[in-house]
């Protein structure tokens, strides 16, 4: 199957872009060694597709609330079906089905970017001034010719950790400083990626489902220390489209995540419970417990025109057992100002 659509498809996204900014009039020259027009459209590029697959976004956050909100159920078959893993797959497969979860839902936006990523990859590996196809997918010789010497910071945007003597010898570019910028973006791709994936984690929790476990731990760990090899193969464009997306993929999910915060997690059986909050109770004689009272602070409630109230004063503690008559004491009468009771006359 050809992938020239693709191709076409990336491409125009990025020659509007770069055409725009043309028109604008962002400096093509190499301002700090920088082509700002080429790296900006390749900037635009992910606002563009992050835009398009904004409804797969969210539908992607209301499926992990789904599964999040099934968890207590999955452990029940877990549970149910210890030993038993092909009914277990079967009972959680009818459990999803039923409650309309899909437990793939979460992968979608990358799994849809994938073909992107490939068209850009491929589209900037054709920048070289010995291609001969100069005008596929759209692209004029003008426009061929000006990406093959756009840089970031003189390296060029074409060039990789990983490109051989001849074709950066065909670039026109330093060894040296091609392996320093390309490496430092890979090392900002690799910490970019993993706290994409550890700030959902950190708000949707841990998955209970085995398989929704290794997922998670796959996309934490696994694909940010890959692409420390991988990444040595990627032009510079790339790497900035991957960072780029990176970093809107963390602030789309913090709106997100703050807008519809994700559920309480709940209580997992044999926890502590929770330590009472404010000041220890006091306990009064005979077991009577009394809260002490909480001082008001200044410019809050309680006052007009937030004004400290003047505080109430604290009732004394009486000892009951203190007012108990001793045994043999003759009665006091409370009349007479807590003289003995006279005897009476016979």
């Amino acid at each position: 199957m050809s992938l020239d659509w693709i191709y076409t498809a990336i491409s125009w996204i990025l020659l509007r872009w770069h055409a725009l900014w043309d028109f604008i009039g962002v400096p093509d020259g190499r301002f700090l060694g920088t082509n700002w027009s080429w790296v900006l459209a390749i900037v635009f590029l992910v606002v563009t597709v992050r835009v398009i697959l904004f409804p797969v976004f969210v539908k992607q956050i209301k499926s992990q609330r789904a599964m999040q909100a099934l968890q207590p159920k999955v452990k029940e078959l877990q549970e149910k079906h210890k030993g038993d893993r092909e009914t277990l797959q079967k009972e959680m497969m009818e459990l999803y089905k039923t409650e309309k979860a899909n437990p793939l839902m979460g992968c979608l936006p990358m799994f849809l970017q994938i073909p992107v990523f490939l068209g850009l990859f491929h589209t900037l590996r054709r920048l070289n001034p010995d291609n001969q196809g100069k005008t596929l997918y759209g692209w004029t010789v003008e426009q061929f010719e000006s990406a093959t010497h756009a840089s970031l910071f003189t390296a060029p945007l074409a060039g990789k950790f990983g490109s051989t003597p001849q074709e950066l010898t065909a670039l026109e570019a330093n060894a040296t400083t091609v392996k320093v910028i390309a490496g430092i973006l890979v090392l900002i791709m690799m910490a970019t990626t993993y706290l994409t994936s550890r700030q959902m984690i950190l708000k949707t929790g841990w998955a209970e489902d085995p398989q929704q476990k290794m997922i998670q731990r796959l996309m934490l760990y696994g694909i940010p220390a890959s692409l420390l090899i991988s990444g040595a193969l990627f032009p510079i464009g790339v790497i900035i489209y991957w960072v780029t997306n990176n970093l809107f993929t963390l602030a789309q999910q913090q709106w997100v995540l703050r807008k519809f915060p994700p559920p309480p997690m709940a209580k997992k059986p044999g926890a502590a419970p929770a330590k009472p909050s404010g000041p220890p109770v006091k306990k009064a004689a005979g077991g009577t417990a009394t809260a002490p009272k909480s001082p008001v602070q200044p410019g809050r409630s309680g006052g007009l025109f937030g004004r400290k109230p003047a505080p109430e004063p604290e009732q004394p503690v009486v000892e009951t057992k203190a007012l108990a008559p001793k045994p043999g004491a003759k009665p006091v009468n409370p009349k007479r100002g807590g003289r003995p009771a006279s005897k009476p006359k016979g």
